[in-house]
């Protein structure tokens, strides 16, 4: 079996593959600790953080939940309610009782039309995955401007990072407004250029998310655009 050091460079890794002696670190996601080794319980890259050891999926499935932020896409309308793409494993519905405007019945698509983007949240799912969505909330909104790009559900977290503190440092080194849903999708707004930036940033999240690439990428913006 093959073992590597732990905090090595990232690298793929099987379930029953050894990644590492667990002297001194703690399993996380991916592995168990066993025989002082930590062993890989899913295929992914191995990563550590804060003597954590854990292995990140290559992709993940997005999992409603209530409560969620969300972008999605209008795929159907009806006389009282819109179907939403939000990248889950069924559309989600909303209500014309839950949309942000007065909505007489039959006039749904003088709101929202089949394509058009809104930020919205998961007001429920039951227990066959069916979601209701509602855009009553601060914020919640279609989306008229800017662009949507998606991102692997299992790197949001990267791109958030601690207390938002990585999307803090792109939304000021970019001067855009980004949101990122918890479903995968991400909304940039701000002049053509800057979201270029944002978008590439984003690019090489998504190619290279498991390594220390969108890091490097971060503070090499924030160099250039300090020494303006």
């Amino acid at each position: 079996m093959s073992k590597g050091q732990v905090g090595a460079e990232q690298r793929l890794v099987t379930p029953g593959m050894v990644i590492g002696p667990a002297t001194g670190k703690r399993a996380g996601s991916g592995t168990i600790a066993e025989n002082n080794e930590f062993i890989a319980t899913r295929l992914g890259w191995l990563n550590e953080r804060n003597d954590v050891v854990s292995v990140l999926p290559i992709n993940s499935a997005y999992m409603p939940r209530s409560g969620d932020l969300v972008i999605g896409y209008v795929a159907e309308v009806r006389n009282n309610l819109w179907f939403f793409d939000v990248n889950g494993p069924f559309q989600a519905l909303l209500p014309m009782s839950l949309a942000p405007w007065k909505v007489e019945y039959g006039s749904t698509r003088q709101h929202l039309g089949i394509g058009d983007a809104a930020l919205a949240r998961i007001q429920e799912v039951d227990e066959t995955h069916n979601m209701v969505l509602t855009m009553k909330g601060v914020g919640l909104r279609r989306l008229n401007e800017g662009a949507v790009v998606s991102i692997p559900v299992n790197l949001i977290d990267t791109l958030r990072g601690e207390n938002n503190a990585t999307l803090s440092r792109i939304r000021d080194a970019t001067n855009c407004r980004i949101i990122v849903g918890d479903n995968g999708r991400v909304w940039i707004h701000g002049d053509a250029e800057d979201m270029l930036t944002s978008r590439q940033l984003i690019q090489t999240l998504q190619q290279e998310g498991h390594k220390n690439t969108f890091e490097t990428a971060v503070l090499a913006l924030e160099n250039e655009r300090g020494e303006h």
